[in-house]
């Protein structure tokens, strides 16, 4: 038997994040909640670090650990993106959770390992290391949902989230046990392998497909496995939907390239109406159901909903075009939900969540930059030229009509033109209504420049958008 060396090298940022993530739970346990900023702190150094070796590592390409870990191109963009989003996550909660005394140790050492989880799904190359990382986000997740233990409704939305999930993971699993069984192997790579070879097991094969497709459905809260994610948002402290809502939606693409994309692609003929369904009727029943909602948390967890249908449009298509058009969404998505929770946030004060549409009336009348920020997320997320969500949404329009799914792309320009309705509702609250009450939103500080940053990306990328959809395109080819 020959025993190889892994290269530790490929696993670096996920070694630092663990050992780091330790560090910050002996931190808490020892001081308790008397030392929360240096907590803070030692989380944002945390992924800073992350951050610094994922970029001085940029290019480099390989597997180790029996190959059941991976380090390529998409890992590499994608944990990077996860880590920029959630340093932006936690500068954002900061002072929402103090004010309301959630300001624990536990909020940032659950990130953090959910942040761990990530990192191992994206870089996964084995079903287990695949099931493993997925699981350890789930677990913060539910937590983090739960955290706000006075708040019955955020204990329902965390039991609902628990329940759900436990029930899509079983499903996931099951699916990939069955896989396993005709294959004989859980690496990736093999099981494509078998699956090539291995014509006479379709039927099983597509019976296993199924339960993925179902496990994948529901993280991503694609239509018909959506119940979970208008009431988690709702439910949720604001920050812990900002989480939720942002970096897991990175990974979850990541979950749906390395199981589709590297190990199932010979079954594309059978993933692919099932992802069609979804895709369509995410966009359908997210962006009809949106315009009925006065809360901005929900309507925003229905816009996720038709946002995921778009997201599935590039994968659907099958193309190398539409994977990197769908990992462009993917990317624009997460900085759009960033900048508007993060407006939310700012606007949230003690005994005030702004999470209402009437809360932003008059807003432009009292603050006019925060207003404008807002305008572009609703306008980028409309799909309103020349904000990076038009062409995200052209990207993945354009792929389906490409791989000849014209009858797609005719439901999902009528889905843009419908879902615009809710979006420029908000900005005719801004800047037509009269303020019912005094707003006393704080943009003076790090999270209103951020904040400010952030929502030029989505301007720039708009008219920009060659750079991130050229790193996208390289990925892929």
């Amino acid at each position: 038997m020959n025993y190889q060396v892994p290269n530790m090298l490929f696993a670096l940022p996920e070694m630092v994040m663990l050992a780091m993530a330790c560090v910050v739970l002996l931190f808490v346990a020892f001081t308790g909640s008397r030392k929360v900023s240096w907590v803070y702190g030692l989380s944002q150094l945390s992924l800073l670090a992350v951050l610094i070796i994922l970029v001085s590592s940029w290019g480099e390409a390989g597997k180790t650990f029996s190959d059941t870990y991976v380090k390529d191109g998409l890992s590499d963009v994608l944990k990077i993106a996860i880590c920029l989003v959630n340093m932006c996550v936690l500068l954002y909660s900061v002072e929402y959770l103090r004010v309301r005394q959630l300001l624990q140790g536990e909020f940032y050492v659950l990130a953090l390992f959910a942040t761990l989880g990530m990192l191992i799904m994206v870089s996964a190359n084995h079903f287990l290391t695949l099931y493993l990382g997925l699981e350890l986000l789930s677990l913060c997740l539910y937590a983090m949902v739960a955290m706000h233990r006075d708040s019955a409704i955020a204990t329902e939305a965390a039991m609902k989230y628990f329940i759900l999930g436990a029930i899509a993971s079983g499903m996931l699993l099951y699916g990939m046990s069955i896989i396993y069984g005709i294959t004989g192997s859980l690496m990736l790579q093999d099981i494509a392998t078998a699956v090539y070879s291995s014509s006479s097991n379709d039927t099983i094969l597509s019976f296993a497909l199924v339960f993925i497709i179902i496990g994948i459905g529901f993280k991503f809260g694609a239509v018909p496995f959506h119940m979970w994610l208008p009431d988690v948002y709702h439910g949720a402290p604001t920050a812990m939907t900002l989480f939720i809502a942002a970096a897991p939606k990175i990974a979850a693409f990541a979950l749906l390239i390395r199981l589709l994309v590297d190990g199932l692609i010979d079954l594309q003929s059978y993933w692919q109406p099932m992802m069609m369904l979804m895709a369509v009727l995410s966009m359908i029943i997210g962006n009809v159901v949106a315009i009925a909602q006065t809360n901005i948390k929900r309507m925003l967890a229905y816009s996720t909903i038709s946002h995921v249908g778009f997201l599935l449009m590039g994968v659907l298509a099958g193309t190398e075009a539409g994977y990197a058009a769908s990992m462009f969404y993917t990317l624009v998505y997460a900085l759009m939900t960033l900048g508007s929770f993060g407006v939310i946030l700012l606007m949230s004060r003690y005994g005030f969540e702004a999470d209402n549409i009437d809360d932003f009336k008059g807003l432009s009348k009292q603050h006019p930059w925060l207003a404008l920020l807002m305008l572009i997320l609703m306008f980028s997320m409309a799909g309103i030229p020349p904000l990076a969500g038009f062409y995200a949404k052209l990207g993945v329009v354009k792929a389906v009509v490409d791989a000849d799914m014209l009858a797609v792309a005719l439901v999902a320009v009528v889905m843009s033109v419908i879902g615009a309705f809710y979006y420029l509702r908000v900005i005719k609250v801004m800047y037509f209504d009269d303020a019912e009450h005094h707003h006393e939103a704080n943009t003076s500080g790090s999270a209103g420049f951020v904040l400010s940053i952030n929502t030029l990306l989505v301007l720039a990328l708009g008219i920009f958008p060659g750079l991130l959809m050229s790193v996208c395109s390289t990925v892929f080819s």
